[in-house]
């Protein structure tokens, strides 16, 4: 990342942190933690049996439901859906990231509009997300609206409100023409058959308002109730954006309907006629349970003193920072985080600290290091290290402790 992006992302840190610290101080957030950090440890533990309860509440709610095993049946899955449309549109989604679905679809011919402004900008820059629910962080006004200016090939003032305006009326556009809205969740509430999505653009109600609403959410995303699914949206809204509530939270429960004509059931009223959940496992079920407690509000990254030197090659398709790189060893093997930059971590567990459920990174970091070190993964400077403890006894040239005890079984 160059460096006036990462100083742009410093600054966009300074102001989430002071707008976060202001409400998590407060006695009613503090209740709200240990009620979700129960809730999530209480969902990861049971969560084969709430994906039975998921599927059972989905039936009912006439909700279509579909288990993935990977990323590669997910988008397969939705690709069926959609192979007939020109064009459909998506809200912001780190599992819809984590599946490339987009790159997936535009090489099958689909055209996909990112609706979220800082996705929209994203998408137009090619670039990478920063954060998992501000993702443009690191572009100034200027470059923002040199982008649109280039992209669009619409003249647009660096200041936020004509930058926002001129997106919005882009997609607006775009959206006219389309069928299809995909969407990921925040929480799934297994016996209510419910999908919990948190929003402040509204796009996401737009998007659930097409023919077709695809869901696409990480089992991770499981709980009880409707009730816990809330709590922990309202816990990772106060988290990401330092707001008590979203300006949406949006509950689908199934497509639209009505029976106000003798009580005649009819589909499709203003709303979609079709609604598909689909659930991702991606190598979740073997992960450790600590590791699937995460909200998603991305206050350790903006904590990491690693990731506000490196910015977001620290990091893996979008999950970002010490859990991210983590996580990136279920999701795609030992390979994958290494090149995530599992050995840049510091284990100052700052991360753990600020997590609002307490997830202690460091120690499944140093538990997925071994795992990465077992499967060959190593830093040059890690070698060398080895060679000389081998050589000469100690991990610097010229020891003279070759034959010491302490180097027998390296």
């Amino acid at each position: 990342m160059r460096e006036n992006q990462l100083k742009n992302l410093k600054e966009s840190f300074r102001i989430l942190a002071e707008r976060r610290a202001k409400i998590t101080e407060d006695p009613l957030i503090g209740r709200l933690k240990e009620t979700v950090k129960n809730i999530r440890e209480n969902s990861t533990r049971n969560l084969e049996k709430l994906l039975e309860k998921a599927e059972e509440s989905f039936q009912d709610n006439d909700i279509e439901f579909y288990i993935a095993e990977n990323g590669e049946e997910a988008n397969h899955i939705i690709y069926d859906i959609v192979k007939d449309e020109r064009i459909i549109a998506k809200s912001k989604s780190n599992t819809l990231t984590e599946i490339n679905l987009v790159n997936f679809l535009e090489k099958k011919g689909l055209e996909v509009i990112e609706t979220d402004l800082g996705d929209r900008i994203i998408q137009l820059t090619d670039d990478r997300p920063v954060h998992p629910t501000a993702p443009a962080l690191h572009f100034n006004m200027q470059e923002i609206a040199d982008i649109i200016t280039e992209k669009l090939k619409v003249k647009v003032e660096a200041n936020p409100e004509d930058i926002m305006e001129t997106i919005k009326a882009d997609v607006l556009r775009k959206l006219e023409n389309v069928k299809v809205g995909i969407t990921g969740a925040n929480a799934v509430a297994a016996y209510d058959g419910s999908i919990v999505m948190v929003h402040n653009e509204g796009n996401i109600g737009l998007l659930s308002l097409k023919d077709t609403h695809i869901i696409v959410f990480g089992i991770d995303k499981l709980v009880g109730t409707l009730e816990d699914a809330i709590s922990v949206a309202k816990l990772e809204t106060a988290y990401a954006t330092g707001s008590r509530v979203p300006s949406y939270i949006s509950v689908v429960s199934g497509p639209s309907k009505t029976a106000d004509i003798q009580k005649i059931l009819l589909k499709n009223m203003y709303g979609p006629r079709r609604v598909v959940a689909i659930a991702l496992d991606n190598g979740r079920s073997k992960a450790p349970l600590e590791c699937l407690w995460c909200i998603g509000c991305g206050t350790c990254i903006t904590s990491c003193p690693i990731y506000n030197v490196v910015g977001y090659d620290f990091g893996y398709n979008g999950y970002l920072g010490g859990r991210g790189v983590a996580f990136t060893n279920f999701i795609e093997g030992e390979r994958a985080s290494f090149d995530a930059g599992i050995y840049m971590c510091t284990l100052c567990s700052r991360c753990t600290i600020t997590c609002p459920l307490e997830i202690p990174i460091a120690d499944i970091i140093e538990e997925v290091r071994c795992q990465v070190q077992r499967a060959g993964y190593r830093l040059d400077v890690h070698k060398n290290i080895i060679k000389n403890i081998k050589e000469t006894g100690t991990p610097f040239k010229g020891g003279n402790l070759k034959d010491s005890k302490w180097t027998s079984n390296v």
